[in-house]
């Protein structure tokens, strides 16, 4: 089970979500309360060690700003929350994560669209605002992880319920912001906690 942890703005933070065994982490350009600066993920992804891979996440951003963004900080994934089009993603120089904002069972049409190595589906909580904690229906996830689409589950996740996602939605991943803080800052018992039960499974 693939574990991403995003919204990272700190070295502390990153080192937590590094040392607590998690694949990704996840740092936010679009406008949010966790936004970062380029500089300011690059300073805490050089101390990160290479086998966790970098997200860039991006909210209807021109090309030439997220390749800019990509190669100051040495990003792995970009992850597109906008109306970016199948042949944007197709451009990028990096591997994309699209993600979805799902609220019924015909909005998994869209999917076949892209071609990216992985499809976050999210909570339509309209437009993005970064870790809302805001969850959608995971039973409607289950019809698409069988085929060839490599699901990512977000929106709402937390130590509490990781475990009954995953076992509803059997995606290749999960993706937490919100649920792994306390009054709006990282929890690093938090992080580990949702990492432990996540890869129970």
């Amino acid at each position: 089970m693939l574990v991403k942890i995003c919204g990272i703005t700190t070295v502390e933070d990153g080192l937590a979500v590094a040392n607590a065994g998690a694949d990704m982490v996840g740092f936010v350009f679009a406008k949010s309360k966790r936004q970062v600066a380029p500089e300011q993920a690059r300073a805490i992804s050089t101390l990160l060690p290479p086998e966790l891979k970098k997200v860039g996440v991006f909210v209807n951003e021109s090309l030439e700003e997220v390749e800019r963004v990509i190669e100051a900080v040495g990003l792995d994934y970009a992850q597109l929350h906008g109306q970016e089009s199948p042949s944007y993603c197709e451009q990028l120089s990096v591997p994309v994560i699209k993600a979805f904002q799902i609220k019924t069972s015909a909005d998994f049409a869209q999917l076949d669209n892209y071609s990216c190595s992985y499809y976050l589906l999210d909570s339509p909580a309209g437009q993005y605002q970064g870790g809302n904690g805001e969850s959608f229906d995971w039973k409607l996830a289950k019809h698409v992880t069988s085929n060839q689409h490599k699901i990512i589950l977000a929106g709402g996740l937390n130590q509490e319920n990781v475990t009954t996602a995953i076992d509803i939605a059997d995606p290749v991943g999960v993706d937490v912001s919100s649920g792994v803080e306390t009054d709006g800052k990282k929890d690093h018992q938090k992080i580990n906690a949702f990492i432990r039960k996540a890869k129970e499974r």
